[in-house]
């Protein structure tokens, strides 16, 4: 694990998983933010970003 931690507030975790999103009125189309997810806060950081359509992928951390 490189150490790089859950983007979930308070949480200290290792982040396992990146939730790629963009808001498409303020990115354009090929632009990825990138939010860090544990295993436990993985859905919900994915769901608070699909909710608002900005969801892209989930894959696994490198």
């Amino acid at each position: 694990m490189t150490g790089d931690r859950c983007s979930a507030k308070g949480c200290h975790a290792d982040g396992r998983w990146e939730i790629r999103w963009n808001n498409p009125s303020l990115h354009t189309p090929e632009r990825r933010k990138v939010w860090l997810a544990c295993d436990e806060h993985r859905q919900s950081l994915a769901d608070f970003v699909a909710l608002r359509g900005f969801l892209r992928e989930v894959e696994p951390h490198r």
